[in-house]
């Protein structure tokens, strides 16, 4: 059966994103990251992806995703509604936008992945509502080291209960990232 795999990429100071709600800064190292061993087994072991909107707006021109995004998989959008344009699909990379919630999302993600895992990449609002609605297996936190000073954190509005256990740490690139088994 599927891991359902949680990712959240941080700055130093604990921030998701910038006061505008943007990611930008806590990626300098794309272009690294895309060579790193870390990613080259997330994208292998990956089946499916639940995409928070904000994530999928990112690349101003959906179209962009086919055949340059890293996760060539099925995508599962969290949308108030679908685009009036689809964008752009290959045979491997198709969007499904879901408009009845997260549970919805990881449910059918882990339907398209099959054995492989679901992959969530998202706001820390995203974040949140996976963690509390206990839907991850794993939480990776990857940390950038800058500050942000300001801006949304994760982990705020996140329920007490939830416990973890340290699976590694890796280093890659600029970023070291944390891995850790969710457990309730």
């Amino acid at each position: 059966m599927a891991k359902v795999i949680l990712g959240v990429t941080i700055s130093l100071d604990g921030f998701a994103e910038d006061s505008k709600g943007s990611v930008g800064a806590l990626y300098p190292d794309l272009d690294t990251l895309r060579k790193t061993d870390l990613l080259q087994e997330s994208i292998r072991t990956t089946g499916s992806v639940v995409m928070a909107w904000k994530e999928f707006e990112m690349a101003q021109d959906p179209d962009w995703f086919a055949g340059n995004y890293e996760y060539q998989v099925p995508i599962f959008v969290l949308a108030d509604k679908a685009p009036e344009k689809h964008p752009k699909e290959t045979g491997n990379l198709t969007f499904t936008f879901v408009t009845d919630g997260i549970e919805s999302a990881v449910r059918r993600a882990k339907v398209a992945a099959g054995r492989k895992d679901v992959t969530i990449i998202g706001s820390a609002a995203t974040v949140q509502q996976v963690l509390n609605a206990g839907l991850s297996d794993e939480l990776q936190i990857d940390i950038i080291p800058i500050f942000l000073h300001n801006g949304f954190r994760p982990f705020e509005r996140v329920d007490g209960n939830i416990k973890l256990k340290k699976i590694k740490v890796i280093e890659a690139g600029e970023r070291t990232s944390l891995q850790f088994r969710v457990e309730r």
